[in-house]
C-alpha cells in the first residue's frame, strides 16, 4: 500500500518538478553547487541553511532570466536530489511586506495573473527599505519592530543602474514665451530594482520594478559649498529617506510631507520610464523613435491603484505640455484615455486630501496644472447645471476652508476613462454615494471588477493536499482556469471525496496546532473548530464583535460547567496602525480576555482564545488552509472587497459573514444558505443612521451582552488595571460608527448555527465541498481578464512564448 506524502514531500515534488522543468537535471545541479560555492566566504567551509537558500534562489533566478528578457523581447515584437530540506529553506526567506494588508496584497496577486495570462504588464512600487514592521506582543500589547528585510539581500532582485533616472522637488516656476519652466528644484536619483514575476507554465516572466532613493553625488555640495564637505555628505541621508519606510497606515490618511514625497517619487520615475520604453521602438534600444504621442494611449494602459499614484495625471500633464510640448487639450484627452482609478475604500479617513499649502512647496507646477484642470472641470458641470452653486462646491477638486485641501480622489475621476469599484455592492456604493455627482455626469465611466486571489499561491502552493484531492477528480485544468472547480459539484455525495477533504483539513489543522505549540508554546485542541479571523484591527472590521461572542460562550460554559459544547479555538491575527489607539486597546482586549479563559479549569479545552502574533503572508498561507470557520463580519458597506474572504472559501472554510464586500458575491454563488450570513444590510444601516443608533438601547435589552460588556468594563478581564478598557467600553456605548451592538444578537445566534452543523461532521464537509466548488469567480484570473478587456483593450493570450533554448518563432 502506498504511503500517503506529506504536505513537506508534496511541496518538495512541486518545487523539484518546477525546476526539472527549467532544464537539464545535471545542469542545475551545478548550477546549484556553483552558487553555492561562490555563496561560502573564504574563512567558512561549513554552509549554513541560509547559503543552501540564496544558492537554490540564484539557480532558479538563472534560470528565469533566459525567459525574462526572451517575455520582453516576445513583448517589443510580438527530478534533481538536491538533498536539500525544501520546506525549511522556504521558511528562511523574508517576507517582502511592502505594503499594509489587501491593497498591496492585491496588486501581487494581479502580476501574478497578468503574466500566467500572457499580458505585457509592469508593476511599480517603491523598494522600501524597511517595510511594514514586524509585531511582537509584549504583556498583551503590539510592539513594533523595524522589518530590516533586506539584511540579508534579496536574491530575486536586479538593480540596474543603468536605468536610474532623475526625480525633482521644490523649486520654482518661470512663466517664458516657450513655455513654463521648473527651475531651481532639488534633485533625488530613482534607481530601478527589477523582480521577475513568472506566468504559470508559459514561459511568460514579466516584471516588477521598484525605485529606491539614492543622493546625486553632488547633492548639497553645490548650494553650501562652504567647506562642511562631511556634513554635506552625511545629508544624503535626507534624499535617500525618501525609500527608506512604508506608512503602516491602513485605510487611514497621513497627512505627512515625507508620504506626499514619495508618492511624487514612485510617479515621476514610473512615468519617465514609461515614456521611455514608448519613444523606443526596438527591444533593449534606449535611442527614442516615437516623437508623436497620439497613439500613446493605444500602446500604454496606466492602472491607479487607489489614489496613491493619483499624481500620474498632472506629472503625465506636465510631461505632455511642457516638455514634449503637446497642446493643452491634446494633452488632457491623452491623459485622460491612458488612466484609469481603481477606488479601494468609502471610508471618509481613507480619503487622501493634501494641503495646498504643501503643494505650493513640493510641487509648484503639479498644483498649478490641477488648478487649471479643476477650473476645467467646473466650466464644465457650471454650463451643465447652471447656478448650482453646491454642486461645484460638491464636486470640485479643491476644497475650500481653514486650510484648502486637494481632494485627490476627485482628481482620479476627471483624469481617468474608467473609475471601477472592487465588489459589486461597492461599485454600487460608489455610483450612488461616494461619487454620486459625478456618476450623474458620466454614467459611462463607472465599472465593477470583484477583486480576486491567485489560486496558484493560495491553493497549489498553500495547500498542497487539497489541491492534490482536487485535481485527482478533475484533472489539473483549474490552476489556471478556476471556474472548473464547479466540477466538484458532482463529488458532493461522493463519500470517498468527502473524507479525502475531511482528512486533508485534519491534516492542515494537526499541521498548524504543532507550528502553534512550537511558535508559541500554545497547546490547541486539533480536533476544535478552527475558527478565524485575520486581517487588519480596525474598528470597522468589528474584531469586538469577535471578542463579545468569546465572552458570551466564555460565560455560557461558566454557568453551565456540565453541558457538552462544541469545542473552539477562536484565533484573531492582525496588526494595528502604530497611531491608531483603539486598534492597539483591541489587540490588549482580545490577548487579556485570552489570557483569562485559557487558565480557566472550569473551561478546559472547550475554548481558547489566541492571538496570533505578526499575522502575514507567510503565516496566511499556514492559518488559512487550517481554518473551519471564517470570521468577515464588517459593518454592511464599509469593506470595499476582502480578499482574504476569497482565499478561506477556496482553502475549504465556512464563512460567517454580513453582506458586505464580495461576501454577497461569495453567497450569490454558493447559495446564500450555504453561508452563515447574519446581520444588517447596507439598507438596514441607512435606516439606523436616519433613525439614530442607540447602543444603550442593545444593551439594555440584551441580559448576555449587557454582562460581557460590565465584565469588559468592571476589569474582571484586567484585574491588574480594572480601568484598563474605560475607553473600549466608552465607544462601543456612546460613538460606536460601527454599530456593534445592533448586530450582536443575530450574530450570536448565526454562532449557534456554526456549532449545530460543525457536530454532524459529514453535512459541514458536503457544505465546504459546494464553497470550494463555487469559488471559481475569486481568481485573479477572471478579475485581470475584465481589466484588460473592459479598460486596458487588451486581449489575455494563452500563447506559450519558446523558452530560451529553442529559437524564436
Amino acid at each position: 500500500m502506498a504511503v500517503p506524502l506529506s504536505d513537506g514531500e508534496r511541496r518538495k515534488q512541486i518545487s523539484v518538478r518546477g525546476i526539472a522543468g527549467l532544464g537539464d537535471v545535471a545542469e542545475v545541479r551545478k548550477s546549484f553547487n556553483r552558487h553555492l560555492h561562490f555563496t561560502l566566504v573564504k574563512d567558512r567551509n561549513v554552509a549554513t541553511p541560509r547559503d543552501y537558500f540564496f544558492a537554490l534562489a540564484h539557480t532558479v533566478r538563472d534560470h528565469l532570466v533566459g525567459r525574462w528578457i526572451r517575455t520582453q523581447q516576445h513583448y517589443y515584437e510580438r527530478d534533481p536530489k538536491l538533498g536539500l530540506d525544501l520546506e525549511e529553506l522556504e521558511e528562511i526567506e523574508e517576507d517582502a511586506g511592502l505594503g499594509n494588508g489587501g491593497l498591496g496584497r492585491l496588486a501581487a496577486c494581479f502580476l501574478d495573473s497578468m503574466a500566467t495570462l500572457g499580458l505585457a504588464a509592469y508593476g511599480y512600487g517603491i523598494r522600501y527599505e524597511f517595510g511594514i514592521f514586524n509585531q511582537k506582543i509584549v504583556d498583551g500589547w503590539q510592539v513594533e519592530e523595524a522589518d530590516d528585510w533586506l539584511r540579508y539581500g534579496n536574491p530575486w532582485e536586479k538593480a540596474r543602474p543603468e536605468y536610474m533616472l532623475p526625480v525633482h522637488f521644490y523649486g520654482r516656476l518661470d512663466h517664458t514665451p516657450e513655455g513654463v519652466k521648473w527651475v531651481d528644484t532639488q534633485v533625488v536619483l530613482a534607481m530601478p530594482y527589477d523582480t521577475p514575476v513568472p506566468g504559470y507554465k508559459n514561459n511568460t516572466v514579466n516584471t516588477m520594478r521598484l525605485w529606491s532613493a539614492k543622493a546625486p553625488n553632488d547633492f548639497n555640495l553645490q548650494e553650501f559649498n562652504v567647506g562642511d564637505y562631511i556634513e554635506a555628505v552625511l545629508d544624503r541621508n535626507l534624499a535617500e529617506n525618501i525609500s527608506r519606510v512604508l506608512y503602516p497606515n491602513d485605510n487611514f490618511f497621513e497627512g505627512k510631507e515625507l508620504r506626499l514625497k514619495q508618492e511624487y517619487f514612485v510617479v515621476a520615475a514610473t512615468l519617465q520610464d514609461i515614456i521611455r520604453r514608448f519613444k523606443s521602438s526596438k527591444f533593449g534600444c534606449r535611442d527614442p523613435v516615437r516623437t508623436c504621442f497620439e497613439t500613446f494611449p493605444d500602446k500604454v494602459a496606466i492602472q491607479l491603484n487607489d489614489t496613491h499614484p493619483a499624481l500620474s495625471i498632472p506629472e503625465l500633464m506636465r510631461i505632455l505640455v511642457d516638455v514634449e510640448k503637446v497642446e493643452w487639450d491634446k494633452a488632457w484627452e491623452i491623459t485622460k484615455r491612458t488612466c484609469a482609478y481603481t477606488n479601494h475604500t468609502v471610508l471618509p479617513e481613507a480619503l487622501e486630501r493634501w494641503p495646498v499649502s504643501m503643494f505650493e512647496k513640493l510641487l509648484p507646477r503639479h498644483l498649478e496644472i490641477i488648478y487649471a484642470l479643476n477650473q476645467m472641470h467646473l466650466d464644465r458641470v457650471a454650463a451643465l447645471y447652471p447656478g448650482d452653486i453646491d454642486r461645484l462646491r460638491r464636486m470640485s477638486v479643491i476644497e475650500e476652508g481653514d486650510c484648502k485641501r486637494i481632494n485627490m480622489a476627485h482628481l482620479c475621476v476627471i483624469g481617468s476613462h474608467a473609475v471601477n469599484g472592487v465588489a459589486r455592492i461597492h461599485s454600487d456604493i460608489v455610483k450612488n454615494s461616494v461619487f454620486k455627482d459625478f456618476y450623474e455626469l458620466e454614467p459611462e465611466k463607472f465599472q465593477n471588477k470583484t477583486n480576486g486571489i491567485t489560486p496558484r499561491r493560495w491553493l497549489l502552493l498553500c495547500n498542497p493536499g487539497l489541491a492534490d484531492v482536487i485535481a485527482e477528480k478533475i484533472g489539473e485544468g483549474f490552476i489556471t482556469d478556476l471556474s472548473q472547480l464547479k466540477k466538484l459539484l458532482d463529488f458532493i455525495n461522493n463519500e470517498t471525496f468527502i473524507r479525502d477533504v475531511a482528512k486533508v483539513k485534519q491534516e492542515n489543522k494537526l499541521k498548524f496546532a504543532a507550528y502553534l505549540e512550537e511558535k508559541y508554546k500554545v497547546k490547541i485542541n486539533p480536533s476544535s473548530m478552527f475558527d478565524v479571523q485575520v486581517k487588519r484591527i480596525h474598528e470597522y472590521k468589528r474584531q469586538l464583535l469577535n471578542c463579545l461572542h468569546a465572552v458570551t460562550l466564555y460565560n455560557r460554559i461558566r454557568s453551565n460547567p456540565s453541558k457538552s459544547f462544541v469545542p473552539r479555538t477562536i484565533m484573531i491575527g492582525g496588526k494595528a496602525a502604530p497611531g491608531y489607539h483603539m486598534a492597539k486597546m483591541i489587540i490588549k482586549l482580545i490577548t487579556s480576555i485570552g489570557e483569562v479563559i485559557n487558565n480557566d479549569p472550569h473551561v478546559g479545552d472547550k475554548l481558547k482564545v489566541i492571538f496570533l502574533e505578526n499575522y502575514r503572508v507567510s503565516l496566511a498561507e499556514k492559518v488559512i488552509p487550517a481554518a473551519d470557520l471564517s470570521q468577515q463580519i464588517s459593518t454592511a458597506g464599509t469593506e470595499a472587497s476582502g480578499t482574504g474572504n476569497m482565499k478561506f472559501m477556496v482553502n475549504g472554510a465556512l464563512t460567517i459573514g454580513t453582506m458586505d464586500g464580495a461576501n454577497v458575491e461569495m453567497a450569490e454563488e454558493a447559495g446564500e444558505e450555504n453561508l452563515f450570513i447574519f446581520g444588517m444590510r447596507v439598507e438596514d444601516v441607512e435606516a439606523l443612521d436616519r433613525q439614530g443608533y442607540n447602543a444603550r438601547e442593545y444593551y439594555e435589552r440584551l441580559p448576555e451582552l449587557r454582562q460581557a460588556v460590565d465584565q469588559i468594563s468592571s476589569g474582571f478581564f484586567s484585574p491588574r488595571d480594572p480601568g484598563c478598557f474605560r475607553d473600549v467600553v466608552n465607544m462601543l456605548m456612546y460613538h460606536d460608527r460601527f454599530k456593534v451592538f445592533a448586530d450582536y444578537e443575530a450574530y450570536i445566534k448565526c454562532q449557534g448555527q456554526v456549532d449545530q452543523l460543525f457536530m454532524d461532521p459529514r453535512e459541514w464537509t458536503k457544505k465546504v465541498i459546494r464553497n470550494i466548488a463555487c469559488s471559481g469567480k475569486f481568481s485573479s484570473d477572471r478579475t485581470i481578464t475584465e481589466y484588460a478587456r473592459e479598460i486596458w483593450g487588451v486581449e489575455p493570450s494563452a500563447t506559450k512564448i519558446p523558452p530560451p533554448n529553442l529559437p524564436r518563432d
